[in-house]
């Protein structure tokens, strides 16, 4: 997607004058180091030659499938290192080689202060130190006193423990806790509320559980009645020390206290019984986009498996990368990006989506956010927080004087074309795109997006502003986070790439929806995802387990995703629908949500928008989050007037964004009967918090119907 380009011509001139001669004065020493890197790669080929070459092929020859990456056609690979077929070995390993390195960092809050803003509310603002690191030796010795400690306290092997707590240092080490003694770890958001989290806990039989001193007290101290099995709570944090007004049976502990107690020589000397890497490590309750969180059991070998096949799309992964993590280590994207990290000796910096930028909103005007202190190689992030990077790059470049939106148009377009060429642009780099970089700290080398699916506009800007490869990568809880990913040197958009190494793709015909492996010019069908990474399937749910998962004849399993998507001829997958977005109108025609919400996603008018229909009636409708500067500036063109919550409630305002929807809608070549025909403007944003997305932002589709169900009614003329 390139940038309209609406230019001044002797502008355009002399850019393309400066291009000129900057190719023509380094066009020789460019070509000589290319010829050299090309010999040192042993004839691989430039990023262009490497990113046309096929990534997976079908074992069988058929267009159904298996496909599995060119370099594991034969076998797929399970593990990193030989021998190391368990999570605590793997912290061993890494403990071993990288000893004094710096493993785990955090911040300490310096000043904390409440500010009031213009409409009268009052928000957190902090200011932050610099990060304190733990080493891996360090690292290592706390998780191992910690469950020295827990054991001491009655928590026995293959019995499940909880963990309830934010992102933070102490989340990584009290996993690799109960790792290390066989304490497979049941593993809930912080952002869930009160009673999915009394679920998780009485169905899992959980009597001890990790968490914050804020969830405590603010999320899991109301539900302790509900939960009779919970004895022992473990807080991270160092104070308080005393835990007055609890129920009598519930010891409290500070997480320090437990691993004196741990360190002590009658219980570090114990004989701690080392996992099998078929035991379960991690039992991760699901978000619940769709319904009640099911709980996946997720065993080391999973894990193992996993993090093999995700490694090997990072090249020169080593200890001299620093990775941020932010994303909840709930979520198996975090989780498994952190012991990636861990198993190649790389430093973690911890942060939160509060804290992550200088502009973030829980950092004080003037002072650093995370990003600028840790200056990360690696990140992983979700749609949602690169689609809000982008719309506020393009607001500011909508901001620019006439000079500075031209430079940075024709740096854009240049660029772009560049990179379709497999050259890099490092004047444009230099010069116009450091600052957009240095948003997430200057030193990026490798974005990657999951979760949900990325907009190719969102795609292609962020790899050209932020000067690294933003690769999409296409994975679920039940394959344990794998899947695909894109390789490092593919631009294309739009993909989530080939098959990992240590996994294998089928699709499988589903006649209803219209897609087969037959299809021309691509095969389509569901994707169904094989090989050592898919989990155990779920806790106490045999049946659902029977519904979604299959082991074949050779004993591999198998896990059937419900997603729709297609094989390219290098091997690449697309998602293209999913089984439980298509609805089906009542005139005939299916309409795809997600399809629909991905294209109108890109509207600077939306921050947000959920579409919906009933297959009773003809037309689609959909609530949409507004960005507030957009609306405010299109109130302000036709003179309508009022506060935020009033423009939103406003019978003109929803006609004016409804029109704004429809053109975005038809110049994306939707048809007709996919456009909402009446849409509700939302004035509160959809956060975890309200229940109405994930944690790494998807919707939640019954939550937002309840939510919505007067305006459903008015919609579709029932009020």
């Amino acid at each position: 997607m390139r940038l309209k380009e609406d230019l001044n011509p002797m502008l355009l001139l002399l850019f393309h004058l400066m291009v000129w001669i900057y190719t023509a004065i380094t066009f020789l020493p460019s070509y000589l180091l290319s010829w050299i890197s090309r010999s040192h790669r042993n004839s691989y080929g430039s990023e262009e030659e490497r990113a046309k070459r096929p990534k997976a092929r079908s074992v069988l020859g058929r267009p159904e499938g298996p496909y599995r990456a060119v370099s594991t056609t034969k076998r797929l690979l399970s593990s990193l290192h030989p021998g190391v077929d368990t999570l605590d070995k793997m912290f061993e390993y890494a403990a071993m080689r990288f000893p004094h390195r710096d493993c785990l960092g955090m911040r300490e809050v310096v000043t904390e202060e409440d500010e009031r803003q213009s409409n009268g509310k009052v928000f957190k603002k902090v200011v932050l130190g610099e990060y304190h690191w733990l080493s891996y030796r360090e690292a290592l010795t706390a998780a191992t006193q910690l469950g020295s400690g827990l054991a001491s306290l009655g928590q026995r092997p293959k019995t499940n423990i909880a963990i309830f707590c934010e992102t933070r240092a102490e989340w990584l080490i009290a996993a690799q806790a109960c790792f290390a003694y066989n304490f497979p770890l049941v593993t809930l958001y912080s952002t869930l509320g009160g009673p999915a989290i009394a679920h998780g806990l009485n169905e899992a039989q959980v009597t001890h559980i990790i968490t914050s001193r804020e969830l405590l007290e603010t999320r899991l101290k109301a539900i302790l009645p509900e939960v009779p099995r919970l004895q022992h709570i473990i807080v991270v944090d160092k104070k308080p020390t005393t835990w007055p007004g609890y129920p009598r049976g519930i010891s409290i502990y500070n997480m320090a206290t437990v691993q004196k107690l741990g360190a002590r020589p009658e219980n570090a000397t114990f004989e701690r019984k080392q996992p099998l890497s078929s035991d379960i490590a991690v039992i991760m309750y699901t978000s619940g986009s769709t319904g009640i969180a099911k709980g996946v059991m997720i065993s080391h070998s999973n894990i193992i498996a996993s993090i093999t096949g995700m490694a090997e799309r990072i090249p020169n992964l080593s200890e001299d990368d620093t990775y941020i993590g932010y994303l909840p280590l709930a979520h198996v994207l975090e989780l498994c990006a952190e012991l990636v990290c861990i198993s190649h000796g790389c430093r973690i910096g911890y942060s939160s989506p509060q804290t992550l930028a200088d502009q973030s909103s829980k950092i004080k005007k003037g002072s650093r956010g995370d990003t600028s202190v840790l200056q990360p190689t690696l990140m992983a992030a979700v749609p949602e927080i690169m689609d809000r990077i982008y719309k506020n790059v393009m607001t500011k470049v909508e901001e620019m004087n006439s000079f500075q939106r031209t430079l940075f148009i024709l740096a854009y377009n240049y660029k772009l074309e560049q990179l379709s060429k497999g050259y890099s642009t490092p004047l444009c780099d230099r010069f116009v795109f450091r600052k957009v970089r240095s948003l997430l700290g200057g030193r990026t080398r490798v974005l990657l997006s999951g979760g949900a699916p990325l907009s190719a506009a969102t795609q292609r800007f962020m790899n050209v502003c932020l000067c690294c490869p933003v690769g999409q990568g296409y994975g679920l809880t039940e394959t344990c986070g794998a899947g695909t990913i894109c390789e490092y040197w593919d631009y294309s958009t739009g993909r989530v790439g080939g098959p990992l190494v240590c996994c294998e793709i089928k699709l499988k015909d589903w006649v209803e929806g219209g897609y087969r492996s037959t299809d021309k010019p691509h095969p389509r069908g569901e994707i169904l995802i094989g090989g050592p990474n898919v989990t155990m399937g779920y806790y106490n749910l045999e049946a659902k387990k029977q519904e979604d998962f299959l082991v074949d004849e050779n004993g591999q399993r198998w896990f059937y995703t419900g997603d729709i998507g297609e094989i390219h001829e290098d091997g690449c997958l697309k998602i293209i629908d999913r089984k439980k977005d298509l609805v089906k109108l009542q005139a005939g025609e299916y309409v795809s949500l997600g399809k629909i919400e991905a294209v109108l996603k890109n509207c600077p008018l939306v921050d947000n928008i959920c579409v919906y229909a009933n297959s009773d009636e003809t037309y689609v409708i959909g609530f949409v989050v507004p960005n507030q500067k957009q609306l405010l500036a299109l109130a302000g063109q036709h003179g309508i007037r009022g506060s935020w919550e009033e423009l939103c409630n406003i019978k003109a305002m929803e006609e004016l964004v409804l029109k704004v929807i429809t053109e975005a809608a038809l110049t994306a070549q939707l048809e007709r009967f996919e456009v909402p025909r009446k849409i509700r403007l939302s004035p509160d944003p959809w956060t975890p918090e309200t229940g109405l997305v994930t944690d790494a932002f998807k919707l939640k589709r019954k939550e937002l119907k309840t939510h919505y169900k007067d305006d459903i009614e008015r919609m579709y003329g029932g009020k």
